[in-house]
């Protein structure tokens, strides 16, 4: 074990103030017991208040959580979430006192989080409108989740219900690779370590030392217990998608997850949430093929709008990047697989920052008033506060930039990668635009949806869009 290292100028445990946000081991459990507690509360308080006048378990859940802390720290700090998750705080004692045993292999599959995330979340969002969204709904998703990780955390050792289970655990896992912070040690404080403490202090069984040489922080939470075991270890300011740009061995759910994500979030929501909504709907084809199908099935409480919106979704992102890719392989005369878990970093700055945009409009002129007045409700204070901005600000609007700022992000990750690759440059050249075809059917789809709205404009009902092109949920008007 280190116990004193002499910091570089990027490294934030270098400053006092950053050293006590991120490394001082009271603050952090003072602020994981807050969050743990605010998160009880707001389940409790979920079932106490089933009506849609309860608006502190939307604010901390859809407001806080999961809209805003979420996609704002996820290209920026990298996964502070897990670091702060209740589920992941709760298991690193649960774990302890636990069975320890191994999961079986079968259950090792990071594709599990996936699918329950796109389909048990998204997929019912789309299909099911507001299942989620009630008081009661919240409270009994994550009251389940709950049970469900802390039986996981009790039966298998090394916090593998994260890795592998958990709907938010690769997501975020996939993400984080956009900050520009980067959890390391010092190579020369290392060298002549025999305690490997940092390692003996990770709840998820990692060893932090590895995490330079490997490019790669693998599991890492960011819950910063190696921290506090051992002076070596260091949080450092690097490039924005450092290790992007360098050679790492590919996780294929990763790249997956990218995809996944892309459809499920900004694609459908283009589709059900945009296009759906333009005068021109019914010419839609998720609307046509609803449609067709009301003929034959009864879908009673399900919206075919939304799940046929969804599914074509899935299928024209993923076809997409099936066929660029496999034109891509041909021409660099490499496998398939290669190419496609190499490039397919690439995808990773599109949905994040088409969902920054959003998510920051959303709190300025809807989220703010709501969480506060979500809190002011739970605690019984008294507030009158108003929106920090209207939908009729235009400068509001500017912050949909950043979707285009993802785009450019993308295909500079694409370039860099490709570079690295060992095959002539004209081939090089010829593959980057098919390999690059989830980038160009994402820009298209968005300028295809500002032509519709210019062009024909939009349905005039309660729920209408705010302005032309924007990827949104439903709004209503603001008090």
């Amino acid at each position: 074990m280190v116990t004193e290292v002499q910091r570089d100028k990027n490294d934030l445990f270098a400053y006092a103030p950053l050293r006590f946000l991120f490394k001082n081991r009271i603050f952090l459990l003072t602020l994981k017991l807050v969050v743990s507690g605010l998160f009880i509360y707001a389940i409790y308080y979920g079932f106490a208040h089933p009506r849609k006048e309860n608006r502190f378990t939307w604010a901390l859940f859809w407001g806080i959580f999961w809209a805003l802390f979420m996609v704002a720290t996820l290209p920026t700090l990298g996964r502070a979430f897990c670091g702060i998750c209740p589920h992941g705080f709760a298991g690193q004692y649960i774990t302890r006192i636990g069975l320890k045993k191994r999961m079986p292999k079968w259950m090792q599959n990071r594709f599990f989080g996936i699918s329950l995330l796109v389909i048990g979340w998204w997929g019912v969002y789309y299909a099911m409108p507001g299942i989620y969204r009630t008081p009661t709904g919240t409270a009994i998703l994550f009251s389940v989740m709950t049970v469900v990780a802390f039986v996981f955390y009790f039966l298998y050792k090394e916090m593998d219900y994260c890795k592998y289970i958990c709907p938010i655990g690769v997501l975020s896992r996939a993400y984080g690779k956009l900050s520009f912070t980067w959890l390391g040690t010092y190579k020369e404080s290392c060298a002549s370590c025999r305690t490997f403490a940092c390692a003996q202090a990770c709840p998820q069984g990692l060893k932090p030392f590895t995490f330079d040489k490997r490019n790669s922080m693998t599991d890492c939470t960011l819950c910063m217990e190696c921290t506090d075991a051992c002076e070596a270890v260091a949080f450092r300011i690097t490039t924005p998608s450092a290790s992007l740009f360098s050679r790492f061995k590919p996780l294929k759910a990763e790249v997956w997850a990218y995809l996944f994500i892309l459809a499920a979030i900004p694609v459908t929501m283009t589709f059900h949430h945009g296009l759906s909504r333009s005068m021109v709907a019914d010419e839609m084809i998720w609307v046509r093929t609803a449609q067709w199908a009301q003929q034959y099935v009864s879908f009673d409480a399900i919206s075919a709008t939304g799940l046929f919106a969804f599914l074509h979704a899935l299928f024209f992102t993923i076809a997409s990047a099936l066929m660029g890719m496999a034109v891509a392989s041909k021409i660099l005369g490499k496998p398939f697989g290669t190419v496609f878990y190499d490039l397919g970093y690439a995808y990773a700055p599109l949905f994040i920052f088409a969902s920054l945009g959003h998510a920051i409009e959303q709190f300025l002129t809807r989220g703010y008033e709501r969480i506060v007045e979500g809190f002011a409700q739970a605690f019984g204070l008294s507030v009158d506060v108003a929106p920090l901005a209207t939908h009729s600000d235009h400068w509001v609007h500017w912050f949909g930039i950043l979707k285009w700022v993802g785009v450019v992000w993308a295909l500079w990750i694409l370039y860099k990668r490709l570079v690295r690759m060992d095959v002539a440059k004209i081939k090089k050249m010829l593959a980057f635009p098919f390999a690059a075809s989830v980038i160009l059917f994402y820009i298209g789809m968005n300028l295809y949806a500002g032509y519709i709205f210019r062009t024909y404009g939009v349905k005039q009902h309660p729920h209408a869009m705010h302005h032309a092109g924007s990827v949104h949920t439903d709004k209503k008007p603001v008090r």
